[in-house]
């Protein structure tokens, strides 16, 4: 039995907890969350813990999990290295380069393993297009373009997520778009640059984020990759789109589903997530709600959509057996060693720096510093 401690027990949070908990030999057998802590402890059936320091004492805990407000993830991370726990982090790991470099080293200065929460990476979608991108399919890659963009107007209470200093905004908060380029695209680029700002969204009840940022990156050997983020945009899109040499792949996630389009053979279609009721419940959530993706955001004590909690049962199971001692796949080392966490945030980090001081800015002025 592996045994797991939750810190943060929100909306996303409270998931993770139930799709651990499904495991057949592992429980979560303590929560921290001053705010919902009691009723999800209650439905699983494990102890509440009244401070994060009584939560990584217990020695009964294998793996902490954090899904904390984003700004809070160093602490608990932190701390649950120095008691010898392993680390799951739910993204955005950290809101700067140098608090997630904090985190990584404390866990690898500790010996435990470190997991990042990047969840885009266990879509049936991103597997395969990686796998096609692999077996030569498109040939070289050249460019990413990815969107996650809408609409939003104002709320009746502005959710953390909404403020800057908490979420980080739309570039962190919504880091996966670009932790899937970075992974398509070999890493880091050599260079980021990015426009926008808060061009509509201001005044009461809006939150002080930007609500549109353009994100352009430029790697070595002449390839680049553009990224649109914000909720300022009337047209909104969901998607990354790969071009390479000899053919492209589109990944839809406003009306879900993925195209490869080959020089000489056509297109194929395939699935994002599992199923084609998974996708159908994606494309619903978008055309029916009209809930685009730059302002789909989960609140507490409301569960995850169908194609959601399958994503989260297979990172949760993944994890599970890599605390067990499974092996550490080739596709998700990254996950694993730290990279990833530290490469998304190292490219978000230069991209408010560009945005901050109008400039281009060199990636190694963040991981340098």
């Amino acid at each position: 039995m592996v045994n797991y401690g939750i810190v943060g027990a929100g909306y996303f949070g409270a998931d993770l907890a139930r799709s651990m908990n499904k495991i057949e030999d592992a429980k979560v057998v303590a929560v921290f969350d001053p705010n919902h802590g009691e009723e999800v402890a209650q439905e699983l059936g494990s102890d509440v813990c009244a401070s994060l320091d009584e939560l990584v004492a217990r020695e009964d805990i294998d793996c902490v999990i954090v899904a904390s407000p984003s700004y809070l993830h160093r602490e608990p991370v932190v701390k649950a290295a120095q008691h010898g726990k392993h680390v799951f982090c739910e993204k955005p790991i950290a809101l700067s380069y140098e608090d997630c470099k904090a985190m990584v080293d404390a866990c690898k200065e500790n010996n435990v393993i470190f997991m990042a929460g990047h969840i885009m990476n266990f879509f049936n979608g991103v597997h395969h297009a990686k796998e096609l991108i692999t077996q030569g399919k498109i040939g070289k890659v050249l460019y990413c373009h990815a969107a996650r963009t809408g609409w939003e107007e104002q709320q009746p209470t502005v959710s953390w997520k909404k403020l800057r200093s908490q979420s980080g905004g739309h570039l962190y908060h919504h880091i996966h778009e670009l932790d899937c380029i970075q992974f398509i695209m070999g890493g880091l680029p050599e260079k980021a640059t990015m426009v926008g700002g808060n061009v509509y969204h201001k005044g009461e009840n809006f939150g002080d984020e930007d609500d549109m940022l353009i994100v352009n990156l430029e790697y070595s050997d002449d390839r680049y990759a553009v990224l649109e983020y914000g909720n300022a945009f009337r047209w909104g899109e969901h998607y990354v789109l790969i071009q390479g040499t000899e053919g492209a792949i589109k990944l839809d996630l406003f009306n879900t589903g993925g195209t490869l389009r080959v020089k000489g053979e056509g297109e194929s279609h395939f699935l994002v997530h599992e199923t084609q009721e998974e996708d159908d419940d994606r494309t619903a959530i978008y055309t029916g709600r009209g809930m685009d993706g730059a302002i789909a955001y989960g609140k507490p004590g409301v569960r995850c959509p169908l194609w959601l909690q399958t994503c989260i049962d297979k990172e949760m199971e993944y994890l599970h057996d890599i605390i067990k001692g499974g092996e550490i796949t080739e596709e998700f080392e990254k996950l694993l060693n730290g990279v990833a966490a530290l490469e998304s945030i190292a490219t978000a980090d230069a991209c408010t720096l560009s945005v901050k001081e109008d400039r281009k800015v060199s990636l190694s002025e963040i991981t340098k510093a």
